[in-house]
């Protein structure tokens, strides 16, 4: 069976912007797509187009947990069937099993998660955000629009060797250390595990590793969107979980967890607007270069060298790449490579 991009869940909204009686228009792959809350408050998500004349639906309303078009107050319940149609009066009998088309919607951890093809063999699920609303852990939930592709946005987030360069004494120092990690490709995943660190961590290492204890740092890529970024420093955990959206070829949205736990809840409590700061200020500095990427390959094509490190990228692509060609990225043989490279 052939897999596609459309059969992998991605996040449409936040649970707290769909209110009861709100439509939200949203583009996921190219696809204009429709949100709202039914009679019961369940998330709801159809096409866009209403089957009558073709008008986007997310300029209508909801009424009674319904939706109603603007063009000509065509009506559709919650699963997608026309439930009425005000030019035929009080007698619908015309209105016959006619339906909107429908997504599928999950909502979990505050994100409404929609996917665009059941393909009933690829029994996929939302990715759960690690750590998220755990006993004494906080989460700061970021939202950022990133103009370039959604594979060269997840492979920057797990990219070790800029952030001495963009992100210079806010997240990393240029030390010219040694670096050696082991990369795995399994199950439709790639994993990197960091071997040694104990220190490097820029302006809050003070903090952090104040002991300079070995560091657990683990980078982890979930085909086809989706990063998890992994310390655990002694008794202080920190994760970073990027659900990186494709609106469109250059543009994509991406929702960012901060979770940690640093050991004391008023710790944890207090260092929330330093945690906002500090992981906004390094996701604006991936902005402005990620841009400026998309521009250079708008211009020349993607014409990638790669260096000893861009194992990790040439191993992401890989499974991104299989689903380009239709092909399960769990298929695609486990491989694991030790690298060294130096930061």
């Amino acid at each position: 069976m052939s897999v596609s991009f459309k059969d992998y869940w991605y996040v449409a909204c936040e649970s707290k912007e769909l209110k009861s009686d709100q439509v939200l228009s949203r583009k996921i792959l190219d696809e204009w797509i429709v949100l709202f809350r039914d009679e019961e408050g369940r998330a709801r998500s159809f096409q866009d187009r209403c089957i009558h004349r073709n008008s986007q639906l997310s300029k209508g309303w909801v009424k009674n947990g319904k939706l109603q078009c603007s063009y000509h107050g065509w009506t559709f319940q919650g699963d997608g069937k026309l439930v009425g149609i005000p030019s035929e009066g009080k007698d619908q009998k015309k209105i016959g099993n006619r339906c909107a088309t429908t997504y599928s919607v999950v909502e979990q951890e505050g994100f409404v998660f929609v996917r665009l093809n059941d393909n009933k063999d690829k029994h996929t699920e939302p990715f759960k955000s690690p750590q998220y609303g755990k006993k004494n852990f906080e989460t700061i939930r970021l939202f950022n629009k990133f103009n370039n592709s959604v594979i060269n946005c997840a492979e920057n987030y797990i990219d070790v060797p800029h952030t001495v360069f963009v992100h210079d004494k806010i997240f990393r120092d240029a030390l010219d250390e040694e670096i050696n990690c082991i990369v795995h490709r399994k199950n439709g995943h790639v994993e990197i595990e960091y071997l040694g660190e104990s220190d490097n961590l820029g302006w809050f290492s003070w903090f952090l590793n104040p002991k300079k204890v070995p560091i657990v740092h683990i980078d982890s890529y979930y085909a086809p969107n989706v990063t998890s970024v992994k310390y655990i420093i002694d008794q202080k955990e920190f994760w970073i979980t990027s659900q990186s959206i494709p609106i469109s070829e250059y543009e994509t949205w991406v929702w960012t967890d901060l979770t940690y736990n640093f050991g004391n809840p008023f710790v944890n409590y207090l260092a929330r607007p330093i945690v906002r700061y500090q992981g906004q200020s390094v996701i604006e500095q991936d902005i402005v270069v990620l841009g400026n990427q998309a521009e250079v390959i708008k211009k020349y094509g993607e014409n990638f060298s790669n260096a000893t490190a861009d194992v990790v990228h040439v191993l992401i692509e890989s499974l991104y790449n299989a689903i380009k060609e239709g092909r399960d990225p769990m298929e695609i043989a486990e491989k694991k490579v030790e690298v060294k490279f130096w930061i």
